[in-house]
């Protein structure tokens, strides 16, 4: 802010992250800006000779505001397609390092962590970005989350892996009840059935593994039509993918320390790994450049 007495500028903490901080404003940022770009809290500890404890204190802290400040602009988005997928993450809970790269690989399938992403691949705009158990419960959580993001009306193509419960949990947000027609002029009505909006597009990349090699590559059209979906995707002149996702579950990797591949960085539960996802959601969003993110915005 601009004082009129003296004629500087001053910084107003009320409410913030700053609030209360008697380090410099600039140390904070540089601290909070390392934990976003991927390194370890005792990595950026030892870099700016803070104690790995207050690095952590900021990173609670700077999580929860960032959360908020997130949800509050992520609001009311016009968008004609989205991507969703998963990328496990090994926390310590699942590997101590006493086990061997197979023995870890084998109880990823009943891990209880699984980063969930969802983001537009016109914008490279990360919509939703969540923690939990590869089941149902967790797909519709998601999911929801997307409709609450997403502009009333607003009904975009979607593309996913070959999981089921996403197909559950489209058909819970985007469906109706539909009395079916009697067939006979006698007898009781047919049940409702809860059938997909005529506008929902949903396709999955059913992709099949040998040896952890792909080995082939199937498209489903689970809900519309093939023509409807290529119709959206020559827009941008692409096909059936969920390669802007796969490209986004790498950019976590490299970005979030505690779900890196073959690091010592790796978080001792859910909480940790929700807060260093946080900054990430808000710095990927808000403060890395992107060139599509300069496109022009419809005008309401």
């Amino acid at each position: 802010m601009y004082c009129r007495s003296c004629h500087g500028y001053f910084l107003e903490t009320h409410g913030t992250l700053l609030h209360g901080k008697r380090l410099a404003v600039e140390l904070i940022v540089h601290v909070l800006a390392c934990l976003a770009e991927g390194l370890g809290v005792r990595a950026t500890a030892r870099v700016f000779e803070v104690d790995p404890n207050t690095v952590l204190q900021w990173l609670v802290e700077a999580a929860e505001q960032l959360q908020a400040f997130s949800a509050y602009f992520l609001c009311d988005v016009h968008v004609r397609q989205l991507q969703l997928d998963g990328l496990y993450a090994v926390l310590r809970e699942v590997k101590s390092g006493e086990i061997s790269e197979d023995e870890a690989l084998k109880r990823l399938g009943r891990s209880s962590y699984w980063v969930w992403t969802a983001m537009d691949p016109e914008s490279k705009l990360l919509l939703v970005i969540d923690v939990g158990i590869r089941t149902l419960e967790m797909a519709q959580r998601v999911v929801h989350q997307v409709v609450r993001r997403l502009a009333p009306g607003c009904v975009p193509l979607c593309l996913t892996d070959g999981l089921k419960d996403y197909g559950t949990a489209f058909l819970t947000h985007f469906g109706q009840w539909r009395q079916p027609a009697r067939r006979r002029d006698k007898g009781p009505l047919p049940k409702p059935r809860w059938i997909p909006w005529p506008q929902l597009l949903y396709a999955q990349v059913v992709k099949s593994y040998r040896r952890r090699r792909i080995v082939g590559v199937k498209y489903r059209v689970v809900f519309g039509t093939m023509e409807r979906i290529q119709q959206v995707l020559s827009v941008c002149g692409r096909k059936i993918n969920t390669a802007f996702v796969e490209r986004l579950n790498l950019d976590i990797r490299q970005r979030v320390a505690a779900v890196g591949r073959r690091v010592n960085t790796l978080c001792q539960g859910e909480d940790g790994l929700c807060q260093q996802l946080a900054v990430y959601h808000a710095y990927y969003n808000f403060c890395l450049p992107h060139t599509s993110l300069r496109q022009p915005l419809p005008c309401s």
